[in-house]
């Protein structure tokens, strides 16, 4: 039930410290889950102090219990190692301090947490986290590279080692930042997210130089995973551990198997580049000179042609034919011409030969009314009708008698 209170009636802090363990002490046991991260065992104390911290999330937790509790598991269990407690939240008043007794204490073996893996593995790829459309190209030529690393660590190393040797002039951003542990996973979380914020950054590498699957859980974290999924820079995963596979390796647009290998499929060799330049500008050269050789050969083909070398010889070849035919045209026409005539003088002949003129010269005249109609019988006449007598040399009147 909520207290009420007022400025004028406040609560003590005992009795506030009081309160505040009477509701805890109504808590009960709980199964917690996390990773030691402090543990202090004092010689003849009956007592042990351990810190448990979630690694996923900067908080942490006070825990102790007897001896004999820990003892149990003390051959197994250190710092840094996973574990499971039962334990029940406890208040002390004097300090205003939350901790939790523990009454049993479970490490966390490397099946059990495969097994927890292989069901988040499942789940985020249900989402669609690892689908290949999902994935980014990285560019050809980046100006400046994300490096997220241990401090001084041999992956550092390696990647600035052989990203400067292939292209001299990358430049990288590095984050220095624990890569196991703890403190792994928010800062990591933390590096890639403020890298993704640069502009000018074009892809970004997470690399360490392999360990045991413990020591690479923090990069099959649920909150990284989802950190580098809703990255827009291109991610390379270079974690060097080739047996077991983190989800940081599925996640990522491209996997390296070491960071050597992620510089090398990051940064183009620039030997090899020019190197490659060289052969397409050969072949290009080589190209051009086979086009200009092959275009040279047809047009020395086609001037080799005679038509080409004499292009008067093909009419002077013709010129003969062309006046044979000409000559030929010609005595044809001739021939034409004279049998033409030859029928024009016969057709001439016959004319004049039947014309009536000719009738007249033979001694005929030709009558003809007055009206110009030629007389063919005597009865077309009358007696003393006027008529016109044409004869061979002109023409005459007579008249027509009883």
């Amino acid at each position: 039930m909520a207290l009420k209170t007022t400025p004028e009636a406040p609560l003590p802090v005992g009795e506030v410290s009081r309160l505040i363990g009477g509701w805890i002490d109504r808590l009960g046991a709980v199964w917690v889950e996390g990773q030691i991260t402090q543990l202090s065992r004092r010689p003849g104390a009956g007592v042990v102090f351990l810190t448990l911290r979630d690694p996923s999330y900067d908080i942490s937790v006070s825990v102790t219990c007897y001896r004999q509790v820990f003892d149990a598991v003390a051959d197994v269990v250190g710092e840094g190692a996973r574990v499971l407690v039962l334990a029940k939240p406890e208040w002390y008043a004097p300090r205003g301090q939350l901790s939790l007794r523990a009454a049993e204490i479970r490490p966390v073996g490397v099946g059990e947490l495969l097994a927890r893996l292989e069901q988040l593995k499942k789940a985020l790829a249900a989402e669609g986290l690892f689908a290949p459309e999902r994935k980014k190209r990285l560019p050809f030529l980046p100006q400046l590279i994300g490096l997220v690393c241990g401090r001084a660590s041999a992956a550092e190393r390696d990647v600035l080692e052989n990203a400067r040797h292939r292209w001299p002039a990358v430049r990288f951003e590095v984050r220095n930042v624990p890569v196991q542990g703890v403190h792994a996973v928010p800062q990591v979380v933390q590096a890639v997210r403020e890298l993704d914020a640069i502009e000018d950054v074009d892809v970004i590498i997470v690399a360490r130089g392999g360990g045991s699957v413990e020591d690479l859980l923090p990069f099959s974290d649920e909150q990284l995973v989802r950190a580098v999924a809703g990255c827009r820079t291109p991610v390379v995963s270079a974690i060097g551990h080739e047996p077991d596979t983190p989800l940081l390796d599925l996640v990522a647009d491209l996997r390296a198997s070491t960071p050597t290998d992620a510089a090398k499929k990051v940064v183009p060799d620039v030997g090899e580049e020019l190197a490659r330049v060289r052969m397409l500008r050969d072949r290009a050269r080589r190209c051009a000179h086979a086009l200009l050789d092959r275009e040279e050969r047809g047009l020395a083909h086609a001037l080799a042609r005679p038509a080409m070398e004499d292009p008067h010889r093909m009419v002077d070849e013709r010129a003969d034919h062309v006046a044979s035919l000409a000559e030929r045209g010609r005595r044809t026409l001739g021939h034409l011409l004279d049998r033409a005539d030859s029928e024009l003088a016969h057709t001439h002949a016959r004319v004049v030969a039947l014309s009536p003129a000719a009738t007249l010269k033979r001694g005929y005249a030709v009558l003809q009314r007055a009206d110009g109609h030629v007389v063919r019988d005597p009865r077309e006449v009358s007696s003393g009708e006027a008529l016109r007598a044409r004869v061979a040399d002109g023409e005459f009147k007579v008249k027509v008698g009883e």
